[in-house]
């Protein structure tokens, strides 16, 4: 099969995502990423300062790129304008990126309605703004905005203006589901009959409003195109668009075209999260591929035929992604779910073995906690059962007080903690908008200096559930804490009366899991 060309608009349509919002710094660390995945193009958005100053920043000092291609975007020259005075076609010829994709109107109900023109005169635009962009040296990919929509209402038009984009000199045309309504057959139907008509490279741009973008993308290839558009975790403006991650295992793992460089694909979990990081997103756990719950398994059947063999469960290999499988545990395990756990503790324990015994014992004993959610907690008690663990620290007590009124809005926590370390005392204290944050904070004042790499690591989230609602506030509680060092993401729980202990005991487990090294642990 041939090469697909990705475009990651991350950096603009990404940044339409209703909760992102990106400084100049967030732009340039994605971008970084981005090109380290080998994409072909990051669309870095709109070089006109009075249209965004952080995108006005990204093109006044671009990074250096070592693959990727910068883009930058805009539309067709405004109606009774002249492409030479127009000050959108203007900033993108300046904008110093080689590339401009501009985005014109294929649907008449958005020339007569939206731009309030003629469609001679839209058509004119297209032609007359690519050619202007052509002129001064820049790779030009035309955006036909609405086209599916134009396709299903007048054909000869939607052509039309793909016409008028390649006589302009485009180099892409891409063909836009803006709408994000379109199913995937539809799209590979439209695609099909585009290419017996155009002569021209073809390229799709989907949005995830009907929860098809990706399909519609593999579809759209499938029928003819070469080029896709889309961000790495489908962040976008509504639904979102197309994830790239999705389409790019599809197409390049599954039916053999070249996405990525090879070396890139067991790279794209780290650079997932990382982007969802830099986004201030969560990414879902069921994100495909790439997601903490992509490769996890905790029905009984499943995890014994995963274990026997990968392929009865899984329809790729989590390492080819560079994501890890979870055997999920509850406190109804059976053996063939505990044994591979217990095996990253003692690699010859056997599934009838002591060991076994003693670790179902402690399981049934401890019904209430919900391992199934915390896995990095569940090996910890292995380990701390079986004697497989030296602490990295022991706590030698801790205070936590809350304080709020009048002079303090909101709620601010103070925790002292004094801890061991290799012998050494260490005492230190913090605040936090919480005691949670306060205890995190002042047990990383303690140790970085001991574990600098506990910088690299934060939390993710922090849940908390009533076990027993009946007990009132007397209810027994769960406390669960994901965290994450940017590559790995992991689990941990405490379960107690007091929600600060069942707190504290989520966060001790989380960061002795981490400083054990046991999160990088596969399979884990």
């Amino acid at each position: 099969m041939g090469k697909i060309t990705l475009l990651d608009t991350t950096l603009r349509d990404g940044a339409q995502s209703a909760a992102v919002s990106l400084s100049p710094e967030d732009k340039r660390a994605i971008a970084l990423v981005l090109d380290g995945l080998g994409l072909d193009y990051i669309e870095a958005g709109y070089p006109k300062a009075a249209d965004s100053d952080a995108d006005a920043a990204f093109f006044r000092a671009m990074p250096a790129l070592r693959r990727a291609k910068p883009a930058a975007f805009g539309a067709t020259r405004r109606k009774d304008r002249e492409a030479r005075s127009d000050e959108g076609l203007r900033a993108l010829a300046a904008s110093g990126a080689p590339v401009a994709v501009i985005f014109g109107k294929a649907w008449l109900l958005h020339v007569t309605d939206v731009l309030g023109c003629g469609p001679d005169e839209n058509l004119l635009m297209i032609e007359e703004s690519v050619r202007f962009l052509k002129e001064r040296g820049l790779e030009v990919i035309f955006d036909a905005e609405h086209f599916f929509d134009g396709w299903n209402r007048d054909q000869v038009y939607a052509l039309a203006a793909l016409e008028a984009a390649k006589s302009g000199g485009a180099d892409i045309l891409c063909l836009c589901d803006t709408r994000g309504g379109v199913l995937p057959d539809e799209a590979h139907e439209t695609v099909e009959e585009v290419r017996k008509r155009i002569n021209a490279p073809l390229g799709i741009h989907a949005h995830n409003d009907a929860g098809m973008a990706a399909a519609v993308s593999v579809m759209a290839v499938l029928a003819g195109c070469t080029h896709v558009q889309g961000t790495l975790c489908g962040f976008g403006e509504r639904c979102g668009n197309a994830d790239l991650v999705s389409v790019a295992v599809a197409l390049q793992a599954k039916r053999g075209y070249q996405c990525l460089p090879a070396e890139s694909l067991p790279k794209l979990t780290h650079a997932a999260r990382r982007v969802a990081e830099l986004c201030n997103l969560a990414l879902p756990q069921n994100q495909p591929y790439v997601g903490s719950s992509a490769f996890a398994h905790k029905a009984g059947m499943h995890i014994d035929g995963v274990m026997k063999n990968p392929e009865t469960f899984e329809h790729i290999a989590p390492e080819t992604v560079g994501n890890a499988r979870r055997l999920m545990i509850t406190d109804h395990s059976g053996r063939a779910q505990v044994l591979p756990i217990l095996r990253r503790v003692k690699p010859d324990a056997e599934k009838d073995g002591a060991e076994m015994e003693r670790v179902l014992d402690a399981l049934r004993r401890r019904q209430s906690h919900g391992y199934e959610a915390a896995e990095a907690s569940f090996e910890l008690m292995i380990r701390d059962l079986l004697g497989a663990y030296e602490p990295a620290f022991t706590l030698v007590d801790y205070t936590v007080s809350s304080a709020g009124g009048e002079t303090s809005p909101g709620e601010c926590a103070r925790a002292v903690i004094k801890v061991s370390v290799r012998g050494e005392d260490a005492l230190a204290a913090g605040e936090g908008d919480g005691p949670v944050n306060a205890l995190d904070t002042a047990l990383r004042t303690a140790l970085e200096p001991f574990y600098p790499k506990l910088r690299d690591m934060r939390l993710l989230d922090y849940k908390v559930r009533v076990l027993n609602p009946p007990a009132a506030s007397a209810a027994t509680v769960r406390v669960l804490i994901a965290s994450t060092d940017g590559t790995r993401d992991w689990r941990t729980l405490g379960v107690s009366a007091d929600i600060i202990s069942a707190s504290w005991q989520a966060l001790y487990d989380s960061i002795r899991y981490y400083l054990g090294g046991f999160h990088n642990q596969e399979g884990r």
